[in-house]
């Protein structure tokens, strides 16, 4: 094995397992409970971990390329959590809520009763602009790129 080809491997694996070690971090440190679209984000994530680590151990092509599907998953997720976060399209039922015009005062209080937690639909924390999901899309994006790297070192 390369001493470049394992390097990338190591940051595109590690780089997986340091966004998944900043989210739990920031849930159980920083009490930023997740919502449905940030735990889906999570397991393309673990994914790539365990990628990593077979792609380590093996030199099958088709490692590299699981890894940047991967990464390009969570990366997409991260993608359209962003849009819901601004309102560019509606997300899913479960973590955003519906107009609520024309309901029943019980169809109201229904929709309250089994209202998520946390919503979807709402920035809990933002760098620079930019939510956890909009930086998960974008670091997401780079691992792809070095997932794709390893693969073309990958004979």
């Amino acid at each position: 094995m390369t001493d470049l080809r394992k390097f990338l491997i190591l940051i595109a694996a590690g780089g997986s397992a340091a966004v998944l070690l900043g989210a739990i971090g920031s849930q159980y440190i920083g009490g930023l409970a997740p919502c449905h679209l940030c735990i889906l984000q999570r397991w393309p994530h673990a994914a790539a971990v365990l990628i990593g680590a077979l792609a380590l151990a093996f030199r099958a092509r088709i490692l590299p390329l699981l890894g940047a599907a991967a990464a390009l998953t969570t990366s997409g997720i991260g993608v359209y959590h962003t849009g819901v976060e601004r309102g560019w399209w509606e997300g899913p039922t479960t973590c955003t809520s519906g107009p609520i015009g024309g309901m029943s005062t019980d169809d109201l209080l229904n929709q309250i009763m089994n209202a998520p937690l946390v919503r979807c639909d709402e920035v809990a924390w933002q760098l620079f602009g930019l939510s956890m999901a909009s930086w998960n899309a974008l670091i997401s994006l780079g691992l792809t790129l070095t997932w794709i790297a390893v693969w073309r070192r990958t004979a």
